[in-house]
């Protein structure tokens, strides 16, 4: 259907065509307010632990189980996306975050703390997260996809480097609870946002996707099978593809040398060896900003160069600097120098890890899959924060664990060559007579 029909059966927008950037507007401020909102436990675990007296292992397991149902709601929440709606779900979502973070300023026990922060916030931000990004970018964009998909990716590093140091101020002059009713009303705010900004998809508003021509094919949605089914039925395509299994992996050693071992780790690694904690919390706001710069770079990138080299690099080098980190001497220059380095790679595997998967299992598909493969991401980072606490532990120094990182990235590095090699090699043979 050509652009002209579409536009006399449809309202139109006041931006006309252009109207997708208010979208991706739109859904780069959701974006941001989840991750803040994913970030705050890392501010309120001393609040908690002083107002309360509980010990760190309580709070530790409430953010633990919110992180571990933000990776695996991913594919659950494709299918979610596909089965009720992009705009309900979201909706629903940020009700159910407000919710859970207005409720835990009435908590008085553990158990309220792991239901609200860990569970409902889990799930809720769960469909907030990498997931709608990729579907968002895939639905309103045929050329561009990548850069899109990277400014939505950095929303996540934006969201830390706006909240953190905002709820952190809020906590010292107001208290726990003034920074939970903050982040209530935030995302509160969100829901009126979305409802009336945010279509379905752009047919719902007489547009084609960006970059789309008039009569081009688009790919036709997908069927409402049951949330579940449709969930399990992606798993089930992906694990009979060696290219999931290597956009798991890597993926999963993604999480496990980002979130998990410098996002949880880095501030007392640097306590180890003598830098304050708001030096070392500097540190990691200084990676959040240069993770936006990064992270949109690599998505402009990714529309230009072949995904797999880029992932090559980017994990290539984040292993050398996990390596280089332990021998840095935690000097002013060496600790900035990684935090620049490192701040430009953290997430500039997502667009490239995104259109990999979007070649290999199509538009429609893609989400789902991603999400799985979002959801070993998590897989990796929570292996990371535990195994990197053990190494502490039993040898005194995180050393070992740095260095085992940074072999993984470097593996990583080689791994990613080979994705999609089998696909290649069949379409590389010649036709039959």
């Amino acid at each position: 259907m050509s652009r002209s029909a579409i536009s006399s059966s449809q309202p139109s927008q006041p931006f006309g065509h252009r109207y997708v950037f208010v979208v991706v507007a739109v859904v780069f401020l959701c974006l941001l307010v989840s991750a803040g909102v994913r970030g705050a436990p890392g501010v309120l675990l001393l609040p908690w632990q002083a107002d309360f007296g509980w010990s760190r292992a309580i709070i530790s397991l409430a953010a633990a189980i919110g992180i571990f149902l933000y990776g695996l709601m991913g594919p659950f929440a494709a299918a979610l996306f596909h089965r009720f709606g992009v705009r309900r779900v979201m909706m629903l979502a940020f009700a159910l975050i407000a919710l859970a973070t207005f409720g835990s300023r009435f908590m008085q026990s553990p158990w309220q703390l792991i239901l609200t922060w860990g569970v409902l916030s889990g799930l809720a931000t769960g469909c907030l997260a990498n997931v709608l990004g990729a579907l968002v970018a895939a639905r309103w964009f045929i050329s561009h996809r990548g850069l899109v998909l990277g400014i939505l990716t950095a929303s996540t590093a934006t969201g830390t480097l706006i909240f953190t140091p905002v709820l952190s101020a809020i906590v010292t002059t107001d208290g726990w609870r003034t920074v939970v009713l903050v982040i209530a009303c935030a995302a509160t705010l969100m829901i009126p946002l979305v409802a009336f900004l945010l279509p379905e998809r752009p047919s719902a508003i007489g547009l084609l996707p960006w970059g789309a021509s008039p009569g081009m094919a688009l790919p036709p949605g997908p069927a409402h099978a049951s949330v579940w089914r449709h969930a399990v039925d992606g798993l089930l395509l992906g694990v009979r593809s060696r290219t999931f299994w290597i956009l798991f992996a890597t993926f999963y050693i993604c999480g496990f040398t980002t979130n998990g071992l410098v996002g949880t780790h880095l501030i007392a690694l640097c306590a180890d060896h003598g830098i304050a904690e708001n030096r070392a919390a500097g540190l990691l706001a200084l990676m959040g900003f240069f993770d936006l710069i990064g992270t949109t770079l690599s998505g402009w990138l990714t529309d230009r160069f072949d995904s797999r080299k880029l992932l090559f690099v980017y994990y290539g080098l984040r292993g050398l600097a996990l390596i280089y980190l332990p021998y840095s001497g935690f000097g002013l220059i060496g600790l900035a120098a990684f935090g620049v380095f490192f701040g430009l790679d953290w997430i500039a595997t997502v667009p490239p890890t995104v259109r990999l998967a979007t070649e290999a299992f199509g538009d429609t598909r893609m989400p789902v899959i991603f999400g799985w493969i979002v959801a070993g991401h998590q897989l990796g980072a929570a292996s990371a924060a535990f195994l990197a606490g053990l190494s502490r532990t039993l040898e005194g120094t995180y050393l070992p664990a740095f260095l085992f990182a940074g072999l993984l990235g470097i593996g990583a590095a080689f791994l990613s060559i080979y994705i999609g090699d089998a696909e290649r090699r069949v379409s590389a043979l010649p036709a039959p007579p």
